[in-house]
């Protein structure tokens, strides 16, 4: 339970960095609009705080790290979420800064954090499953 509270405790410390940083970037560069900067926050507290601090309380009545799918869910889970959370930066900061990325360089950007939502999308449902079997043994 102890791991998954520490987890859930730099989540929110990468939520609120997230946070000041979307804050004092905007209004260093005097920008108004929205960005996907505004996003990072938000999914960092609710896709990994949120989510471990679940854990936490479902791993104390059950142990959820026998289960393989689990197992498998904090790996995918803790590469998806920040995997995500950094190409929400990337994207961000050229809006921001009204940079033009190449098409390339878009789709590139598009690609990994497609893949990081897909990670994370997997992750959840992997987590999902982990409860759906520890609660249905008796």
């Amino acid at each position: 339970m102890k791991k998954y509270l520490n987890t859930a405790f730099i989540y929110a410390i990468a939520a609120l960095a997230g946070g000041v940083f979307y804050r004092e970037f905007t209004k260093w560069n005097g920008f108004s609009g929205t960005t996907a900067l505004g996003k990072v926050h938000p999914h960092l507290f609710l896709l990994g705080t949120v989510i471990f601090l679940f854990a936490a309380l479902f791993s104390a009545h059950k142990d959820l790290s026998g289960f393989k799918s689990f197992r498998v869910f904090l790996k995918i889970y803790n590469i998806g979420v920040p995997l995500t959370a950094i190409m929400m930066i990337v994207r961000g900061i050229p809006q921001v800064l009204d940079i033009t990325l190449s098409k390339a360089l878009d789709a590139s950007v598009s690609g990994i954090a497609g893949i990081g939502h897909i990670l994370t999308g997997t992750g959840l449902i992997l987590f999902l499953l982990s409860l759906k079997k520890a609660y249905s043994e008796k």
